[in-house]
């Protein structure tokens, strides 16, 4: 998955929102068995916890032990999506990844309640925005260094542990995805044509591994820095054993907000740093359907929230991996995309009520930095709101005719139109016949979708550029 915040300071209600990663300091039930936990099983005391202010259960916490403090963070389950490998198979993937010489957390152990691990808290910095070019180019060629050591691991090992693997090698590169539709599967309610459409092509159009089988994190491009050194590979919840070429290709889309610079270039070091040339064809499928893995899992999340979902999170991330996708999939069948027009802003009788409830969520202020997260994903849902407020009608409008050119009739309404494109997309599954005209659908439906996230030029709807394999 792609767990990064990506909306600017102009999006938040406060004037001194908290940084992600930033602890609040309210203790819950859970927080509070997570420190018994702690203090049991690690010894000493601690001085100091409190839960992350994002969306999914993470703990920091300070234990003064034997006259030293250690400084841990303890990862729960997500709660607005199923994982899509177990909790325990990250824990047990990171701990193996350690004991193999990759910089990564030091493990300390598993809590049964709340589920969750515990792990040393890295120091360093996830961004580069006050480092130099150069400083970033050693951080990530220091990256490449420790993907291509990780790759180069013998995956025996690891698959006796437990680590999950394809049953044939020629599979590796579709085990995760296999593990994403079988989410995707199990949670859907309501019709989602766009990923039955991207699911078939690639069902058509596999990214081929040619047996290449290596030890992966797959969402890559996550680490701590400093001094010009990575200090830890994070985040290895969807890692397994796959095509090591997953690596090289998930790391695309988070560029778009960190930056690592030139991946053909990137790409050769990787290369000579491996002693085996990339395969450009299968990172370019394995580009395609990484960026699927947004709205696979979260989409009926988007229809049904659960209470402590992150709506505004999940949807902007949604909305622009699936732009990416589309983007990706052109590339790839070298289809010139289509623009759309923004509609204009009708007049409406929520008008009123809508701006005053946006300014009311941007202008108060509380201090615990839990309940200020909180705030926020209500002002950006608000914002939202007064948004499909605006142009709602027109964009269902605009996509009911681009059905009415597809469907040679014009559904009733955008639920109905819904329902009719999926039946269509799965009637012509098995052929690339439709395969220009449907991206191109897509495209212009994937922008209207993110000009309803906020105002026209605010950051929530604001379409970042990725790199082309042409540059």
């Amino acid at each position: 998955m792609t767990d990064r915040d990506t909306t600017p300071t102009e999006d938040q209600p406060t004037p001194n929102p908290p940084r992600a990663g930033t602890p609040t300091t309210t203790e819950d039930p859970p927080t509070g068995r997570v420190r018994a936990w702690l203090e049991e099983n690690l010894g000493g005391r601690v001085v100091r916890i409190a839960r992350q202010a994002r969306w999914r259960p993470v703990w920091f916490a300070d234990l003064e032990r034997d006259g030293t403090r250690l400084e841990l963070c303890v990862r729960g389950d997500r709660t607005d999506m199923p994982l899509i490998f177990p909790l325990d198979h990250e824990m047990r993937l990171q701990a193996m990844l350690g004991d193999h010489g990759i910089p990564v957390a030091r493990v300390h152990g598993w809590i049964d309640d709340p589920m969750a691990y515990v792990m040393d808290r890295v120091p360093g910095e996830n961004h580069f925005e006050q480092t130099s070019d150069a400083e970033r180019d050693a951080v990530v060629d220091d990256y490449l260094q420790i993907l291509a050591r990780m790759h180069a691991l013998d995956v025996e090992p690891f698959a006796a542990a437990g680590i999950m693997r394809a049953d044939r090698s020629e599979e590796s590169g579709l085990l995760g995805m296999g593990r994403y539709e079988a989410v995707f599967r199990r949670v859907k309610k309501h019709p989602d044509p766009f990923i039955e459409f991207s699911l078939g092509w690639l069902r058509r159009n596999p990214p081929f591994s040619r047996g290449r089988e290596s030890v992966i994190v797959w969402d890559s491009g996550q680490f701590h820095h400093s001094n010009g050194r990575v200090l830890a590979v994070l985040d290895v919840e969807i890692g397994h054993i796959g095509d090591p070429m997953m690596d090289l290709a998930a790391w695309r889309m988070r560029d778009t907000v960190l930056g690592f610079g030139n991946f053909a270039r990137l790409y050769d070091r990787y290369s000579e740093l491996s002693g085996e040339p990339v395969d450009l064809d299968a990172i370019q499928r394995h580009h395609f359907m990484f960026t699927l893995t947004n709205q696979l899992p979260l989409g009926a999340a988007l229809r049904e929230p659960a209470p402590d979902s992150d709506l505004m999170t999940n949807l902007q991330w949604c909305c622009e991996t699936n732009l990416f996708a589309t983007e990706a999939l052109a590339e790839i069948l070298d289809v010139e995309l289509p623009v759309v027009e923004m509609p204009q802003p009708r007049e409406s009788r929520a008008e009123v009520v809508l701006t005053h409830l946006v300014r009311n969520l941007r202008t108060v202020q509380v201090d615990d930095e839990y309940l200020r997260y909180r705030l926020r994903t209500m002002f950006r849902m608000a914002r939202h709101a007064a948004r499909v407020d605006e142009i709602g009608d027109a964009v269902s409008e605009a996509d009911l005719d681009d059905l009415h050119q597809l469907l040679g009739h014009r559904p009733e309404s955008w639920l109905e139109g819904e329902t009719e494109l999926e039946r269509f997309v799965l009637a012509n599954a098995d052929t690339h016949r439709y395969d220009e005209a449907l991206v191109k659908l897509f495209h212009r439906r994937n922008l209207r979708a993110q000009m309803l996230l906020g105002p026209a030029g605010s950051a929530m709807a604001r379409h970042a550029r990725i790199q082309t394999f042409r540059d």
